[in-house]
């Protein structure tokens, strides 16, 4: 039976912690009605409250408009604990740390591109590699990948060449957390990620071309670089096969730990240990090294991305892509929240700061912190910006997508992927994907309706809507 939900606000529901003895805080889930139905056909809602029970978990534990069973935690799932002693759980940052998007934006529309989209997305397909264990080209010496993990997008800018000092600017973090120690990353998590840099990955991994096909707040458009018709490149990734092992060994030290910590779960998979401890401080380390990774395999890729941009473009009008944000979905990170230190777990799920705060880069101070809501392959994506009331509302979080609907298994039942595939090019989108079978996984029936998502999320009062875009052509893993 799942937990009794009470509507405390137009998008939002809440399962009281008088509903389990166990319970800390309340469970509480952004929606509307429809994307409520849905979520009875998973286990989310219960793994929600599950999460309300950690040790030292406050205020409340959060469930993004496009919540979806995960591992322990779901995914569009956030909690806080409270420091020093609150507990940090690997299941609620997720197996893929630092899975995240990072938005390009050039200076032309579409037309004005003269090669075409079809060529770009081509030569995007034989310039980066895609597909779950697929290596790179930049292999990395031991000594150099302790520095990628150790310092993350300054040390691939500096010293190996890959962007500009000014892409910083515009990275959650400026791309490096500074608690990261290559030490606590094992051997194997190493060997897997030694030449994965610049590679794309599996899944749900994508490089899209887009165009912006409407904007909402002209102004804050303007301040992010955006304008109407304007061709723009979404990238989606992680830290690969390096961060899924830190995340497998952290899960299994901690699941060990349990009983020698005193701490009695409702689910292992919640497995944790207090930030204060051995276990907690060595995993907080590793997942900010991966963390550190994954920024730099996005940065690399932008590298990429330029290469064959401007191979195409020449050197006229519109052969520059700028950054215009990039930021996490599944990280832990040290933050203030009424002036106390909280262990904030974002899975499937960013940070949607708002206008007056000070970690912005100075050219979106006043208008709020960029948020991608990509929806999927046909479907539109979502620009928006934090609000300062997301700081009470939901620990200055958003969702990070559409959401799944159907598992990966059921979406294979529901369309054939070379039938996907000619859909979408009789709609004018490009597709590159090696496997039908993966491209049929990612079908846009498979996930939520982004559009009612990032309603809810603006009805919340959580971000404002900047700018609608649209696909062109999809680059998937």
């Amino acid at each position: 039976m799942s937990p009794p939900l009470e509507r405390i606000g137009e998008v939002l529901y809440e399962v009281g912690k008088a509903y389990r003895r166990d319970m800390r805080v309340p469970a509480r889930v952004f929606a509307d009605e429809a994307l409520m139905a849905q979520l009875s056909r998973d286990s989310s809602l219960e793994q929600l409250v599950n999460v309300a029970t950690l040790p030292g978990v406050t205020r409340q534990v959060l469930g993004m408009p496009d919540m979806h069973e995960g591992y322990g935690f779901p995914v569009g799932g956030v909690a806080a604990t409270l420091l020093p002693d609150g507990v940090i759980s690997p299941g609620g940052i997720g197996f893929d740390i630092n899975c995240g998007v990072r938005l390009l934006a050039s200076s032309v529309r579409p037309e004005d591109f003269r090669p075409g989209i079809e060529a770009l997305v081509h030569e995007l397909s034989r310039s980066i590699p895609t597909g779950y264990g697929r290596h790179g080209r930049l292999s990395l010496s031991p000594d150099a990948l302790n520095r990628v993990l150790a310092e993350g997008c300054r040390y691939v800018v500096a010293a190996l060449g890959q962007g500009r000092d000014e892409d910083l600017d515009f990275i959650e973090s400026r791309g490096s957390l500074s608690h990261a120690d290559p030490s606590k990353v094992s051997a194997r998590a190493k060997e897997r990620g030694q030449d994965q840099l610049g590679t794309l990955g599996g899944g749900n991994h994508f490089i899209e071309v887009q165009r912006v096909a409407e904007l909402y707040d002209e102004k804050a458009a303007e301040a992010l670089g955006l304008f109407a018709g304007q061709l723009a490149v979404l990238l989606h990734t992680g830290s690969r096969g390096l961060g899924h092992q830190v995340c497998t060994d952290y899960v299994k030290a901690m699941d060990q730990a349990q009983a020698r910590l005193g701490i009695a779960l409702p689910d292992r998979q919640l497995a944790c240990a207090p930030l204060s401890s051995p276990e907690g401080r060595d995993y907080f380390a590793a997942m900010c090294a991966a963390a550190n990774f994954a920024w730099a395999n996005r940065q690399v890729l932008t590298a990429k991305v330029r290469e064959v941009w401007q191979r195409l473009a020449g050197a006229g009008p519109g052969a520059e892509l700028r950054v215009v944000y990039d930021v996490a979905h599944n990280v832990a990170k040290i933050e203030s929240f009424g002036g106390r230190d909280l262990c904030v777990h974002r899975k499937g799920a960013t940070r949607a700061f708002g206008p007056s705060h000070p970690e912005l880069p100075p050219a979106y101070r006043g208008v709020g912190q960029p948020i991608f809501i990509p929806g999927s392959m046909g479907t539109a994506s979502f620009v928006l910006v934090g609000t300062d009331e997301a700081a009470e509302l939901s620990l200055a979080s958003t969702c990070h997508g559409a959401g799944r609907a159907l598992s990966r298994t059921a979406a294979k039942r529901l369309v054939a992927g070379d039938v996907l595939r000619r859909e979408l090019g009789k709609r004018g989108i490009v597709v590159r994907c090696p496997s039908n079978a993966e491209l049929a996984e990612e079908a846009p029936a498979a996930y939520k309706d982004v559009e009612r998502v990032v309603d809810v999320v603006a009805r919340a009062g959580i971000a404002r809507k900047v700018a609608k875009l649209v696909p062109l052509g999809v680059l998937k893993g």
